[in-house]
């Protein structure tokens, strides 16, 4: 009990000296440990390791609430975590930890605004907030809609939820704009996941959501594994293209990690989704 005392003990008093030197921090240490977490293909270590890092980063912005460093890495953290939560077996964390993805990222673009006065903006007003902004914003618009993105996938498919999706539409078509490179082409695979994962009844656009798929393969030069995993879950499957569906998940298993440590972390969680994925191909099809 000493000892775990004297360690929560030590944590607090660390945060409490970084939130007092923020800015001076963000670049030097925060950065940094965001960047080694993405390098990890040990997901147990990063389950276990990330809480920390998340709480460090609440504390930090709690004294520098509209520090852009810091709610670009802040949203970049809580969105990846959010996604890990399920192989963390922690699944119940997801609403809490996307709540945070989705203030923090629209605090990049909206300065601390309620979320859901942002979620309500007429599209009018959205759409002029969004041409103001000029390349050197892209990280911001990417991630604003990503963490947004975040938290309507952890709503269990509520109907006013789902409906804030044409507003993080018009966020990624305004970075594709900008910058249709922009984290391995991230902007075509929500585009992509978004017409492909409805039927044509209900708003789909298959031959648009492929189109942005196979664009973001070749923006990221089919190693960012996740972009395989999304194309076979959402296009491949709703358009019942066994073939496509088996294909996307094989190259996934078969690609070698080493090959790309920067992506540690991202393309081992897409190999086991994707393991899980032909398993239940029979179901699918």
């Amino acid at each position: 009990m000493t000892m775990k005392y004297g360690a929560i003990t030590l944590l607090l008093t660390l945060l409490t000296v970084l939130s007092g030197c923020a800015r001076m921090v963000a670049g030097s240490f925060i950065r940094p440990t965001l960047a080694n977490l993405q390098r990890q293909t040990d997901i147990e270590l990063v389950c276990e390791g990330t809480p920390s890092f998340l709480l460090m980063m609440d504390s930090m912005l709690a004294s520098s609430p509209r520090d852009k460093q810091l709610l670009l890495t802040a949203t970049q953290a809580f969105s990846g975590y959010a996604a890990a939560l399920d192989e963390c077996n922690r699944p119940e964390r997801a609403v809490t930890v996307s709540n945070k993805a989705r203030l923090y990222g629209m605090s990049l673009l909206w300065n601390g605004a309620d979320p859901q006065e942002v979620s309500t903006l007429p599209l009018a007003d959205l759409e002029q907030t969004l041409a103001e902004l000029d390349r050197s914003r892209v990280d911001h618009l990417f991630w604003a809609g990503n963490g947004w993105s975040t938290w309507i996938r952890h709503q269990q498919g509520s109907p006013a939820s789902l409906a804030q999706l044409v507003r993080v539409e018009q966020i990624m078509l305004r970075v594709l704009e900008l910058d249709e490179s922009y984290y391995h082409g991230g902007a075509h695979l929500f585009l992509g996941s978004y017409y492909g994962s409805k039927p044509k009844l209900l708003g789909g656009k298959p031959m648009t959501s492929r189109a942005h798929f196979e664009r973001a393969l070749a923006l990221g030069k089919r190693q960012f594994l996740p972009a395989l995993v999304l194309y076979a879950r959402s296009y491949a499957r709703m358009a019942f293209d066994r073939e496509l569906f088996v294909k996307l998940l094989e190259e996934v298993l078969d690609f070698p990690l080493e090959s790309r440590p920067d992506l540690g972390l991202a393309n081992q969680l897409a190999r086991r989704q994707a393991a899980r994925l032909l398993e239940q191909t029979d179901q699918f099809f």
